[in-house]
């Protein structure tokens, strides 16, 4: 991280990062890709403590429908190339289109939770990691889940409660059901990370309860915004760790 990127330490609301945000996207800045990366590096660092070293790590992308699902299938794509088992399940009416051609052209496949329930209850049990990639930060104003995608969290949870070995879970962005702005939980269904990724600045959410009990070890991805946010004030500023 550059000495003039955002602090981890402190917390900005929706609005201000994707206000930092616009000058570079009007540019051309490929932010999607850069998290992307970063995202899949940050898994390939945790995979090898999980994976069975007599096969490929199996990964499972619970992917939305927006630009937080593009995050996690093109980090997918990276995974899959670099020989992991990555399977798509799609937690809305549709996919990230680019993200989820990036995908399965590297080698990714879909699962249908609704074609083969069966199936996407082996694979849950067995991953070694749960991308959660369903909602960002478009969701602020309004970020419980609902319809499929609280289904397939909600059946996460049960499987994850009668396993004896559970996936390690990384949140893209922020845990999905999470308040990005203010860390608010409006529905329990939530699948609280091990690791939250999260892009360009810690959003507030993060950092205050109950979000920050979702989030586990946030790790801070450095994609530009200091200069943006230099002179914004952050929504939330941890002193001392609390």
């Amino acid at each position: 991280m550059s000495s003039d990127a955002p602090r981890p330490e402190h917390g900005y609301i929706a609005a201000q990062v994707r206000a930092a945000e616009a000058p570079l996207l009007a540019a051309g800045e490929p932010l999607m890709r850069r998290a992307a990366s970063a995202l899949a590096a940050e898994i390939e660092r945790l995979i090898p403590a999980r994976a069975d070293a007599t096969g490929p790590a199996l990964v499972v992308v619970l992917a939305g429908s927006g630009d937080n699902g593009g995050d996690a299938l093109y980090a997918g794509a990276e995974l899959a190339a670099h020989g992991a088992d990555v399977r798509i399940v799609a937690t809305g009416s549709r996919l990230h289109e680019e993200g989820v051609a990036s995908a399965r052209a590297a080698g990714a496949t879909d699962l249908d939770p609704d074609a083969d329930p069966d199936g996407f209850d082996r694979a849950v049990v067995d991953a070694d990691v749960i991308v959660d990639g369903i909602l960002g930060i478009g969701a602020a104003a309004s970020p419980a889940l609902r319809g499929r995608a609280r289904e397939l969290v909600a059946r996460v949870l049960e499987l994850r409660a009668s396993a004896t070995r559970h996936p390690l879970v990384v949140a893209v962005d922020l845990p999905s059901g999470i308040g990005a702005d203010d860390g608010a939980a409006p529905d329990p269904t939530v699948l609280p990370a091990d690791v939250t990724v999260t892009f360009g600045a810690v959003k507030a959410g993060l950092l205050v309860p109950p979000g920050s009990a979702y989030a586990g070890r946030v790790v801070l991805v450095d994609l530009g915004l200091g200069p943006a946010l230099a002179d914004v004030e952050p929504a939330v500023r941890l002193v001392d760790g609390a």
